[in-house]
């Protein structure tokens, strides 16, 4: 069985006004046959954090750590089998139709990163897939038309044996992995800030923008 994890970084709001509009939108995959190597790379730096750090939250955010946890965390994504896949998006590129439909832009370019993992061969096809995404939406409407999008687009195009799950980063440690790499990518982008990105440069099989 190999695994998928998936988290974003950025947002997808198009006012370029408000100076907290992020220029860059990102996805990323962190892939393995290895859930559990992830699990106690994420056990073993939180366990890292002064106990009243600890006590204050269950779970790790990039964005709200200090760099010294951030180092901890992706040194030890680096040493551990797994591959690393994103997409970013120029967001003063994105056609002007998608701008206004975020739930299917977010969907779309979600299939079309899934769609090069299987198209690559990457991970086995002979084995099923789980996909586990960061839970952001509360709409269940919403997290049903992201599973469902994705599973028939896999299956008509790929015939993959993918089951979908969402869920938060407290439920699934794994997530807290991804949201790492994807904040040191994502820094590295928008704020031209390579320090985290080359602890786990190794790692990333692609990175791509979607609209050049």
């Amino acid at each position: 069985m190999s695994y998928i994890f998936l988290d974003e970084s950025g947002d997808l709001g198009f006012n370029f006004t408000n100076k907290k509009t992020s220029k860059y939108f990102i996805i990323t995959f962190i892939f393995s046959e290895k859930k559990n190597a992830l699990e106690k790379a994420v056990s073993k730096t939180h366990s890292c954090l002064k106990k009243k750090y600890r006590k204050q939250s269950g779970t790790l955010h990039c964005f709200k750590e200090k760099p010294i946890t951030r180092e901890r965390l992706l040194k030890k994504i680096a040493k551990i089998d797994c591959n690393i896949m994103t997409i970013y998006l120029n967001k003063k590129k994105v056609h002007s139709r998608l701008k206004d439909e975020k739930p299917v832009l977010y969907n779309y370019v979600t299939n079309i990163l899934l769609d090069r993992i299987i198209t690559k061969k990457i991970l086995p096809l002979n084995q099923k897939i789980i996909l586990i995404a960061s839970r952001k939406e509360t709409n269940k409407f919403l997290n049903e038309n992201f599973k469902n999008y994705l599973s028939k687009s896999t299956q008509n195009n790929h015939k993959a044996n993918i089951e979908i799950f969402i869920k938060t980063p407290h439920e699934e440690k794994s997530l807290q992995a991804v949201d790492f790499a994807s904040w040191a990518i994502f820094r590295k982008q928008e704020k031209n800030d390579s320090t985290y990105y080359n602890l786990i440069k190794e790692k990333i099989v692609e990175e791509n923008p979607l609209f050049p």
